[in-house]
Order: structure tokens, then C-alpha cells, then sequence
């Protein structure tokens, strides 16, 4: 089989040849289509995440051994299985559920994985979907996204499935309550698109790069912003009503202190990106203002089978999406760090 791993920290990643695995016990080996190339591949190929006051979540000291293949939104064929796999769609196409857990404990039993204390992240603790071939651990993580494009079909297991739980996290509100969503990346527009297949009438956007405003607007937007001019958090707060829920796709301090300062009593801020860094966070005007703060990271398998349900009704719009080849994964996650990506990027296999 032929993959793109990381072999060095930070530097571009290099193709491999090697034997294909077999699936052993559960196990169910895929012949990989597509698979989505994502924003947080760029900081694991940097090796850390950003925690803030000179602090770094160092992907080598939480167990991650080079090389390492990644690629966390893998769709293909299911080639065969292990001995204990059970009856499989031989021949037909899945999408993958990436978020797997040990399987053993009380999150996993429960079927919210992506909670599990001890995690086997396709693409990221385990082999993922930059190669031609993937082990998945157990059938139950294979989702029949039929009647959905295939090259749009994997960035609903990692963006689409993000946008989906965090909107989640702000409901129940009116339609007509504000939504402000930071960033108008891959995952903010898919965030635009989410909250409107829920129904939500009132979204509105902070992206510094104006050029993705049209866009914004196109998937569903009403109101875009410019957090860098010096009168956004008035602009923001002018909003009719106030704001109810942010959804913060960057995750910088800047988004983080604009978010939280925008909202109006009872608001709720999630925050789903990763850029990095802390903020200071006043107790007492917490309280008073009765505003919840909370994180979000990406989704259980059953809200990924309501994403993948909302995307067959055709009540979710589909993104801009572009594609690319498996050896131009590498200069994909370049674009991504710079910030020139529209949309998403989904590799060829």
C-alpha cells in the first residue's frame, strides 16, 4: 500500500511503500477513495498545539510515535474483514466514523467515543486516510452515505459532524436569535450551512479575510464583520435582540475575547478551534451574566448518522469543495496554515 506520512516534525510529508495489513478480530480493511484533508493535520504535523503562556501539547509525548500516517475523514470500499467482523457490505462504499475509542470503556460503551480517555483516532493514534488502504476497528464505524457525493461525503465525518455538535450545544433558541460564527473557513461555512439545515434563520460572521464574506453570505449568512476594525464588538452587539451563541471555529485569544464579550445575558460561547492560546475569564461577570462557556470537540457516531441523514434530505448545502491528488496532500496543509484555502480540500486516493 502507498500512504503520506510524517517522518520529521514539521517538515513536508513523505510517501511510503508498504504491505497492505490484514484485518484481524473485528477489523475491516477499506480500499480508500477520498479523504478530506484537514486544518488540525496542520498542527499535528507541526508536532503541538498551542496551549498558551509558552505551553505546547507536544504530540510526541502523548504517544504518537513517527512515521504516522494521517487523515481522519477516509471514505471507501470494504474490501474484507477480520475473523470476528461479521457479515460486511463487501464492495460497497462507507463513510468512516474516525473518532474510535479503546472499545472497552464506559464512553465508548455508550457510543460517544470521541470522549473516550483513552482515544485510537483514525489519523491520528492509528493509520488513517492519506494511503490507499485503512484497518477500521469494527464495522459499527462504517456509515452508508448514499445519494451523497463521494468527494463531498468525507468532510461530513470531521467538519460537517464539529459544526453539527456545536450547534447542537447552543440549542434550544428561536431561529430568529443570533448565531455568530468566527472564522469563515471550511468549517465556518459548513458551520453557516449546518445551522441552516437546523432551521436557524439569524447567523451572522467574523472573518478577517473579506474576500470569503461573499461566500459566507451565499451558504446562509445575513451580517459579516471584521473582527480586526476597532468597532466590531459594538457592530456585533448592535445586532437586533443580542447575541445568543457563538460558535468559534478559530480559537485564538482574539476570537475567544470577542466571542465570549458579544454575548448577551443566558448566551452561550463554544469554542471548536485550535489555533491556540489562553484568555482571562472574570468569574464574577460569568455569573452575572449567566454565560456558559464551554468547548466542543467534534461528534458521537449517532450525531455523524444525523449529519449524514440531513445531508441525504438535501436540507444541507454542500460547501465549496476542491480536489487534489494524494502527493499534493502535503501542500494542501501548507495552504491551510496560510489561510488561503476556500472551503474544503478533498484528496483523490
Amino acid at each position: 500500500m502507498i500512504s503520506q506520512n510524517i517522518v520529521e516534525w514539521g517538515k513536508p510529508l513523505q510517501q511510503a511503500l508498504r504491505e497492505t495489513p490484514s484485518p484481524q478480530g473485528t477489523e475491516v480493511l477499506i480500499k480508500v477513495k477520498f479523504c478530506g484533508v484537514c486544518h488540525s493535520d496542520v498542527h499535528i504535523r507541526d508536532g503541538y498545539f498551542d496551549l498558551g503562556g509558552g505551553r505546547k501539547f507536544q504530540m510526541a509525548e502523548r504517544g504518537m510515535k513517527l512515521p504516522v500516517t494521517l487523515g481522519h475523514e477516509p471514505f471507501g470500499t470494504v474490501l474484507s474483514g477480520g475473523p470476528q467482523a461479521g457479515a460486511l457490505p463487501i464492495g460497497e462504499d462507507r463513510l468512516v466514523y474516525p473518532w474510535t475509542g479503546c472499545g472497552q470503556c464506559d464512553r465508548c460503551a455508550e457510543g460517544i467515543d470521541n470522549w473516550c480517555p483513552a482515544p485510537r483516532y483514525i489519523g491520528v493514534q492509528a493509520p488513517g486516510g492519506y494511503a490507499d488502504h485503512l484497518l477500521v476497528p469494527h464495522s459499527r464505524y462504517l456509515i452508508d452515505s448514499t445519494g451523497i457525493d463521494p468527494s463531498y461525503a468525507p468532510i461530513l465525518a470531521c467538519s460537517g459532524l464539529t459544526t453539527y455538535s456545536a450547534a447542537r450545544k447552543l440549542m434550544p433558541c428561536k431561529p430568529s436569535d443570533w448565531i455568530v460564527i468566527m472564522g469563515a473557513g471550511g468549517l465556518g461555512l459548513m458551520a453557516v450551512a449546518m445551522l441552516k439545515a437546523m432551521g436557524h434563520d439569524n447567523i451572522a460572521v467574523c472573518e478577517i479575510d473579506e474576500s470569503k464574506w461573499s461566500t459566507a453570505r451565499e451558504m446562509g449568512a445575513k451580517e459579516t464583520f471584521n473582527p480586526l476594525e476597532e468597532d466590531s464588538l459594538r457592530k456585533i452587539q448592535t445586532l437586533q435582540g443580542g447575541v445568543w451563541g457563538v460558535i468559534d471555529l478559530v480559537g485564538a485569544q482574539s476570537t475567544a475575547n470577542l466571542g465570549i464579550a458579544c454575548l448577551r445575558k443566558g448566551g452561550r460561547y463554544v469554542v471548536v478551534g485550535l489555533y491556540g492560546g489562553e484568555i482571562p475569564l472574570s468569574l464574577v461577570t460569568m455569573a452575572q451574566r449567566a454565560i456558559t462557556v464551554q468547548g466542543s470537540y467534534v461528534g458521537s457516531l449517532q450525531e455523524l448518522r444525523e449529519v449524514v441523514a440531513l445531508a441525504q434530505s438535501g436540507k444541507l448545502k454542500s460547501i465549496p469543495i476542491a480536489t487534489c491528488s494524494m502527493e499534493e496532500i502535503s501542500g494542501v496543509l501548507d495552504r491551510l496554515k496560510a489561510g488561503t484555502v476556500l472551503g474544503r480540500v478533498v484528496a483523490k486516493i
